[in-house]
């Protein structure tokens, strides 16, 4: 959905705020308008940023985008900035599958974004776990961004899901784990996960050290 330019020039003075929501799994959700981009808050995270998700961005024009192949998986939506960004910025398109257990962020996601991509989304209100499971099907690209505002709830940091994880990837394809790595005690929890759990999984495993997180890579030979 596009915004009038008035509140789009404004966006680069103040913060605009377009929509407030609540769900049973976030008390407050806001869409903001911010420098040109939406942003979806909670209280105490940003769950996506547009153009502006550096984690991801940065992340990405790191890889060689051009060996992945065309299906993707997305557990965690936000707003969709890893669709956007990627059709915008990086000009790829894929076949999206999005996992999202939070119905309201689908909704908000369809009214700002979505519907304004070229790209191939299915939006899917699931629980994560359940669905990694459940589903047979294999993915090109997995991109693991699950947070409850600013913590990964502990079921999605175990060996046993990072092996379904790994069992969701096809042949040569990539996934990406977003992880804070800001305050004293997320950076010594992300390199214990990183080093006893992500690297024994996979066993050819890399990091980007980005803006106050940590994006670990299953496969290094993706780094350009």
């Amino acid at each position: 959905m596009k915004q009038p330019l008035w509140k789009v020039l404004l966006s680069y003075l103040t913060e605009v705020e377009i929509e407030q929501a609540r769900s049973v799994y976030n008390d407050h959700l806001t869409v903001l308008l911010v420098k040109g981009q939406y942003q979806l808050t909670t209280d105490e995270a940003i769950y996506s940023y547009g153009l502006r998700y550096d984690n991801y961005y940065s992340a990405f024009s790191q890889l060689d985008l051009q060996r992945l192949g065309p299906s993707a998986l997305l557990l965690g939506l936000g707003l969709g900035s890893i669709p956007y960004m990627l059709e915008h910025a990086f000009k790829k398109k894929y076949s999206y599958t999005a996992v999202e257990i939070d119905e309201e962020i689908i909704y908000l996601a369809s009214k700002y974004v979505l519907h304004d991509l070229d790209s191939d989304i299915q939006t899917i209100n699931a629980d994560a776990l359940t669905f990694v499971n459940m589903d047979p099907a294999r993915y090109h690209f997995v991109a693991m961004d699950i947070f409850v505002s600013d913590y990964i709830p502990a079921q999605f940091e175990s060996v046993e899901y990072l092996q379904e994880l790994k069992h969701k990837i096809a042949h040569d394809g990539l996934l990406l784990f977003n992880r804070l790595y800001y305050y004293d005690h997320d950076k010594k929890k992300t390199e214990q996960y990183y080093s006893e759990v992500f690297c024994k999984v996979f066993s050819n495993a890399t990091r980007l050290d980005i803006n106050g997180n940590w994006i670990l890579v299953s496969d290094k030979s993706y780094l350009l």
